[in-house]
């Protein structure tokens, strides 16, 4: 225990010195702005997803990209994020990533084929930066509220996912019925962001002086060599939330078709969707509140993945007649299953150089996993002719996510 003690006071100097001189509710208005961002871009392309194919005259597997190559680019931008950090500070890399998001976002409207998937590049990355950074820095400036306030901002990327497939139709209107316009508008919403966050930034810079810059300096090397790799708890976690995920961007890109293609009406199809969109805002707030009351969230990890076991099978034997019950279902279990992922990285980890190296390791292995999804369902739906084989296979990855669940939840420090 020695050991692991020793060099706690430097750390704990360094948090004390910087929370002491950053206002809470300036912080928390700039986590909750740049939470509205970090689902806002992505969501607002779905309803547009048709019109850009049409416009750019693309086929439906590149257009099945749009929404694929930002997943794939968080998991593969994951794994840096800790080195900028420990580099630059946290404050710098949440600011810079906000303006590289916004600039993703006019790129991405750009007139050309190329340009919009180097936007969804960009895009994805500057995501993954804030995907790693923001549980770090939820456990460094509300340590004791950490659970409760992961929940507060995955509820508002859930909230700013929400608006921003409401919106981007009438957007469109508004401006003519240019998908550029309705698409690029949300690059204003990320200077809002960067311009909240701003303080932050001039704050870090003060509070970092000479003395805790060198302790900063002699405990980064140590803290790099740490990893959760080889940590079983570590590779839970990731398994959960990659799976999860999995199942999130599975069903939100074809829960509509498999409505529509069993006789649904396209427009109830539609309202099913917003609905349990809607009601994952529930389960992303509430779960990591209960979460962060318990010392041990087993039963918490397993009754997610039960509800998105159950959910997707009454999409499988009643899809029609059961679907506005399933979308309430999973809309409980996708939100909660998000919040609770993202609450197991500050619950399971003891400081926020901790939070971040986990984070990094979840979101990697997460949302590499995650993008398999919506591409892997398709071309079995293709291949088979049907959704059974499809909503079969999640089936079985509902309970994988059980297991990896189960494991997550112990009472376990992940080093």
């Amino acid at each position: 225990m020695a050991v692991t003690r020793a060099p706690q006071p430097v750390a704990t100097q360094v948090v004390r010195t910087r929370t002491a001189l950053a206002h809470p509710a300036l912080m928390l208005a700039g986590i909750l702005l740049v939470a509205l961002n970090m689902r806002a871009c992505l969501a607002a392309i779905s309803p547009m997803v048709g019109e850009i194919q049409r416009s750019l005259g693309l086929s439906a597997t590149a257009s099945g990209l749009i929404t694929t190559v930002p997943v794939l680019f968080q998991g593969v931008g994951a794994p840096l994020t800790p080195r900028l950090t420990r580099r630059f500070g946290a404050e710098r890399v949440v600011l810079g990533a906000v303006l590289v998001l916004g600039a993703g976002v006019l790129l991405r409207v750009l007139p050309s084929a190329a340009a919009l998937y180097a936007g969804c590049v960009v895009i994805g990355v500057a995501i993954a930066v804030l995907n790693v950074s923001m549980p770090a820095l939820v456990k460094r400036e509300f340590p004791h509220r950490a659970a409760a306030m992961t929940g507060v901002y995955s509820t508002t990327m859930l909230v700013g996912a929400t608006l921003a497939a409401g919106v981007s139709v009438p957007l469109e209107q508004a401006f003519g019925g240019g998908w550029r316009a309705s698409l690029g508008a949300w690059s204003l919403l990320a200077l809002v962001a960067a311009l909240a966050w701003l303080p932050q930034l001039l704050q870090a810079r003060r509070a970092q002086s000479p003395a805790t810059a060198a302790a900063t300096a002699r405990t980064a090397p140590a803290a790099a060599g740490r990893g959760p790799w080889r940590s079983a708890t570590a590779w839970q976690i990731s398994a959960f939330m990659g799976i999860s995920s999995l199942l999130v961007y599975s069903l939100v890109a074809w829960m509509p078709t498999v409505l529509a293609d069993h006789g649904m009406d396209r427009g109830e199809a539609g309202l099913v969707f917003a609905f349990s969109n809607l009601v994952q805002v529930a389960g992303a707030f509430l779960v990591p509140l209960i979460a962060g009351r318990m010392t041990r969230q087993r039963a918490l990890a397993a009754a997610m993945a039960v509800l998105n076991g159950v959910g997707i099978a009454v999409l499988l034997l009643a899809p029609v007649s059961g679907a506005w019950a399933a979308a309430a279902v999973l809309g409980v279990a996708q939100g909660g299953s998000l919040g609770l992922a993202l609450a197991f990285i500050v619950l399971r980890t003891d400081s926020a150089a901790g939070a971040a190296r986990l984070s990094g390791m979840a979101q990697a292995v997460g949302y590499l996993v995650a993008a398999a999804g919506p591409v892997g369902a398709g071309a079995l739906h293709q291949a088979t002719g049907g959704w059974t084989v499809p909503l079969a296979l999640l089936l079985v990855l509902a309970g994988a996510a059980a297991a990896a669940g189960w494991g997550a939840g112990r009472d376990v420090t992940v080093r």
